[in-house]
């Protein structure tokens, strides 16, 4: 075992860290095997010389003679802890199996070198970094752009089995090293994407890492999210579209520290139609597309879903799923993972929107996870186009009864009254109902409308809408609005009056800025977002947009429908395709300052209708 050691231990990034003179002077046997070595071992280059005068073999050679000055001087020059480190990986084969052999040799001798070996291992996991100097200065430090890069993965994974066979606890070592190892978020496309791609390769192998490296992928991709929101992300395409720029658009705001190629010709290069312009959405896409491509991986054997391997892969993404996102507010993409991942089977969705019917009712939890788990249920329903319609009124049924119960224990009590601090979870709930209603209520409708209707009387929407509670005072204005005029044009629940009363007891609030005083009225009280609005990521949404549902705009006929309007203004929600076009609203009934904010995406347009009879006003006094 010495003889491989001393060989390999100048071929080898382990130098830096192994003492070779206590290894090499416990055994002189296996000197003479060494010598008999075929030449092209060493001929494999750079070769290596010793600074003290000959190569190697010589020392060795000299060493068999008792000549032990030169060989003293080896080891103390191996065990230099600034000793120049080799790329053992671009050497010849032969070199790079024996190297490999010596990983194993040396773990399985000396334990201690284990996490040594480890880092070096995986701090080849990102393509190396070339540097033009000039003088003292450097004038380029980029990516080397190395053909045999994944041929260089394969061989690291394989050091990373071998080390392994020989250390069955190695992946409780190399957990705490891919973490430590892990890139910047704004280090380079690149770096990002190799860096994760060999994360989530070891994940197959070492499946006992599978849940914690799918963690730390998922934290550093949410990082990511909460710095480019859907607005900013379309605000930078739409910049790069007028001025004809491309990538380096936003140069200005979001300053990399490396140098990348912002030359932007899509025409040259049609796999640039994929590139987003805004460079923390470019490096959250690839990832993204990294992450969903080894769910399908995972999930799909031979063509078809494997049950037992997508439900392990299940348990793993809802602990993360409920540990990360969860408690996360505004997340834009990153939990489209679970949308993609309930796509494959109907009984994953089933699962997703049991899981989060359980955080929203059980009282034990935190207000704002229960809320969360409203706005992750109304949401799913709306937009998974997967879901069929017999779930989605399952669904209907338990928040609707369990609002109802809610509603039961609070007209005995003494805190009846509107208050969001209060009824956080009511109100989610309520909005969740109004949401998956306005966009599932054709297919509710459709076939039978006598079913339709008489399984929407059976909701009793007018009992909660007309409730002191008010969740209409509460709820998103543009979900409230578009419920309002459905629910109208089928005469389930009059809601205009209440709306009406609700905006004049709406206070204004005056806010002093930098930039002087400015009157803002609280439209969102709820703080309420859409997770799966519409996905923004050229890459990622190709996974999404097949099983997604889309909201189609209303055309002037169907907007007739709702009855003819006494004034009409066009009103766009500028943050997601939910319900825009012209729509109809009564004098003075709802300013500009009421539509939904740019952190809440999937709006309604407004729309209010005069009084339909006088059967309204009974119903709302």
């Amino acid at each position: 075992m010495a003889a491989p050691l001393l060989h390999t231990r100048l071929l080898g990034d382990a130098a830096a860290s192994a003492s070779a003179g206590k290894t090499l002077g416990a055994t002189r046997t296996g000197l003479s095997d060494m010598l008999t070595l075929e030449n092209d071992f060493f001929s494999s280059p750079p070769r290596k010389t010793v600074r003290f005068g000959g190569t190697v073999t010589e020392v060795l050679l000299k060493y068999k003679k008792g000549e032990t000055n030169d060989f003293e001087l080896l080891k103390n020059q191996l065990s230099d802890p600034d000793i120049k480190r080799l790329q053992w990986l671009n050497r010849s084969q032969t070199v790079v199996e024996e190297y490999l052999a010596f990983l194993g040799n040396l773990v399985s001798a000396q334990t201690v070198f284990l996490r040594p070996c480890l880092s070096m291992i995986v701090s080849h996991f990102i393509p190396p970094r070339v540097v033009i100097k000039e003088g003292d200065v450097d004038v380029s430090d980029s990516d080397d752009e190395d053909d045999n890069l994944p041929a260089n993965f394969d061989t690291c994974h394989r050091a990373l089995q071998i080390i392994a066979r020989y250390v069955p606890s190695t992946p409780w070592f190399l957990m705490p090293i891919l973490v430590e190892k892990f890139p910047f978020v704004r280090k380079s496309e690149r770096t990002l994407e190799c860096y994760v791609h060999n994360l989530l390769r070891i994940s197959v192998y070492f499946p006992t890492l599978r849940h914690e490296i799918l963690e730390l992928v998922i934290e550093k991709l949410l990082k990511l999210d909460v710095n480019a929101s859907r607005q900013d992300i379309e605000d930078a395409e739409e910049a790069a579209i007028q001025t004809g720029s491309g990538p380096d658009a936003t140069e200005g705001l979001f300053n990399m520290d490396e140098d990348e190629d912002t030359e932007y010709d899509a025409k040259a290069d049609p796999q640039r139609l994929d590139h987003m312009v805004h460079p923390v959405a470019e490096r959250l896409d690839i990832l993204l597309c990294l992450l969903l491509s080894y769910i399908k991986d995972v999930c799909y054997v031979d063509g078809k879903v494997d049950n037992n391997k997508t439900k392990d892969l299940y348990r793993d993404l809802i602990t993360i799923f409920d540990k990360l996102l969860l408690p996360t507010h505004a997340s834009c993409h990153v939990q489209f993972f679970m949308f993609y991942l309930c796509s494959f089977k109907l009984g994953f969705a089933e699962a997703f929107l049991e899981h989060l019917w359980k955080k929203l009712q059980d009282p034990n939890n935190p207000a704002i996870i229960r809320q969360a788990a409203g706005n992750y249920i109304g949401s799913f329903l709306a937009r998974a186009k997967f879901i069929p319609l017999i779930t989605v009124k399952s669904c209907l049924d338990l928040l609707v009864n369990w609002l109802h119960i809610y509603l039961n224990k609070q007209d005995s009590g003494t805190k009846a009254f509107c208050d969001v601090a209060l009824h956080g979870p009511f109100y989610s709930a309520c909005q969740a109902v109004f949401y998956t209603f306005v966009f599932r209520h054709e297919q509710l409708l459709s076939g039978n409308l006598k079913e339709g209707l008489r399984y929407l009387q059976s909701l009793n929407f007018e009992r909660i809408v007309m409730s002191q509670l008010n969740p209409l005072k509460i709820c998103l204005p543009s979900v409230v609005n578009f419920f309002a005029a459905i629910t109208s044009k089928y005469q389930l629940v009059f809601c205009y009056t209440i709306i009406e009363r609700n905006n004049r007891q709406m206070l204004p609030v005056i806010r002093n800025t930098a930039g002087g005083d400015s009157v803002q009225t609280c439209t969102n009280p709820l703080d309420t977002f859409f997770p799966f609005d519409p996905c923004v990521l050229k890459r990622s949404k190709k996974f999404i947009d097949p099983v997604y549902q889309i909201w189609e705009d209303m055309s002037a006929e169907e907007l007739q429908e709702f009855k003819k309007p006494i004034k009409k203004e066009v009103v766009e929600d500028e943050d997601d395709d939910f319900l825009k076009g012209e729509v109809g609203i009564t004098p003075s009934s709802f300013d500009t300052h009421f539509r939904s904010p740019s952190s809440s995406v999937g709006s309604p347009p407004v729309l209010y209708l005069p009084d339909q009879s006088p059967l309204i006003a009974r119903i709302c006094d």
